[in-house]
């Protein structure tokens, strides 16, 4: 008979408001296993929706960013005891779920990142992202990997950026935009900084291209919280990760940044691979294109057709500050393409036969949108994607308002 024995460890879940000294402490336990794994969580979310993702990943103990205690759970089950951090997720579903990390993903996907941007010793880290997501958590990690002290921001602005002194940077394009527009006299706040990793969102080719024109060094990364956030940089996987694309086109990546598990659902990587829900590209040089999310594929008279693809083809058409395309029902077509654009000029939107020649000269007829909808704004999660469960939920409402009008 032969006993094997199960270490677990305990889960602190940590209410978090913003980045502070204290949770790069208790990462760096986390981490070197002198403390427990960690669950941050955002402290400005709802209660009821804190009490939803507590019950779901059930840890230890729950406290505020100063360490006073919120709560205890007596049913947890532990995590396994090379868990660091549990990231809490709602996925596309919305039921909450936690992906298990391991100290030992987390540290090489940080020495790789290290190593791809070039960091030096004793450069610094500009945190400026939320750490209950993956991508503003790992800045935190690649400066403890480096042996640096991470400077906290609670925004990217000029002003924080000049203060900061830092060598290294994580944005989602939208804060990048946000820098580009700032500049005074051709100058920019990132100016000096030796990279500028970019991700969270698929990037506008239009705003890669006025960055580097301003000297800016981007790099663009692909990944999710599965993947310890970006694990390939400008198409190109980090040492150590491989992809390989399905014969549904889907992404699959492979490694050792692999999350371990899910917690409070099922699911962990097959034979050491993951599937994502991503669709891509691979060329002849191994170099990764993302096409977009498979979930959103629209399926138009019997075409398929990502929104992603169509969605980057409008970025750079004349007039278009930003753009979502998502698909609606539609009584002939089965769904219809639709472009929600934010124009440059309020008073001068573009028009969508523009829109949809623009498209034709790129891209398949039926992958035109049908139809356009202006916004003020494309709604946005905190990771600087576009909100697209929230965006088509506001578009149903339009369509229902206009119908009740015209009856």
């Amino acid at each position: 008979l032969t006993l094997t024995i199960v270490t677990m460890r305990s889960l602190r879940a940590v209410l978090v408001e913003r980045a502070t000294p204290r949770l790069v402490e208790l990462l760096a336990a986390a981490l070197d296993g002198t403390g427990p794994a960690i669950l941050p969580l955002d402290a400005g979310l709802p209660r009821s929706r804190i009490a939803d993702l507590v019950e779901a990943l059930g840890p230890d103990s729950v406290e505020d960013e100063r360490g006073v205690e919120q709560g205890r759970s007596f049913r947890n089950s532990g995590v396994a005891e090379g868990t660091a951090v549990v990231i809490g997720t709602s996925g596309s579903t919305g039921v909450p779920k936690g992906v298990e990390l391991s100290a030992a993903a987390l540290r090489h996907s940080a020495q790789a990142s290290l190593a791809r941007v070039g960091a030096r010793p004793g450069e610094r880290w500009l945190c400026c992202l939320p750490v209950t997501h993956v991508a503003g958590l790992q800045v935190l990690v690649r400066a403890l990997v480096s042996g640096t002290e991470p400077v906290l921001a609670d925004r990217a602005d000029a002003a924080t950026l000049a203060a900061a002194g830092c060598s290294h940077i994580s944005l989602v394009p939208t804060q990048l935009q946000r820098l580009l527009e700032s500049g005074v006299d051709k100058s920019t706040p990132l100016a000096g900084f030796s990279s500028v990793l970019l991700g969270g969102a698929a990037a506008p080719a239009g705003l890669l291209a006025a960055a580097r024109g301003a000297g800016v060094p981007v790099v663009t990364t692909y990944g999710m919280t599965e993947t310890c956030g970006g694990c390939v940089y400008d198409g190109v996987p980090l040492d150590g990760v491989r992809v390989r694309i399905a014969d549904d086109e889907r992404i699959w990546v492979g490694g050792p940044v692999l999350f371990t598990r899910y917690r409070g659902a099922a699911g962990a990587p097959e034979d050491g691979w993951f599937r994502t829900g991503d669709l891509g590209r691979l060329d002849d040089s191994g170099r990764l294109t993302v096409r977009g999310r498979a979930d959103d594929v629209i399926n138009t008279g019997g075409h398929k057709v990502v929104p992603g693809e169509v969605a980057a083809v409008l970025e750079d058409c004349p007039g278009v500050r930003d753009v979502a395309v998502v698909g609606q029902p539609d009584a002939e077509w089965g769904e219809a393409v639709v472009a929600v654009v934010a124009p440059l000029d309020p008073a001068d939107p573009p028009g969508l036969e523009l829109l949809r020649k623009h498209v034709r000269e790129r891209l398949p007829r039926y992958a035109a949108p049908s139809r356009v909808v202006m916004v003020d704004a494309v709604p946005m999660l905190p990771s600087g994607k576009h909100d697209i469960v929230r965006l088509k939920h506001e578009l149903l409402r339009r369509e229902q308002t206009e119908a009740e009008n015209v009856t």
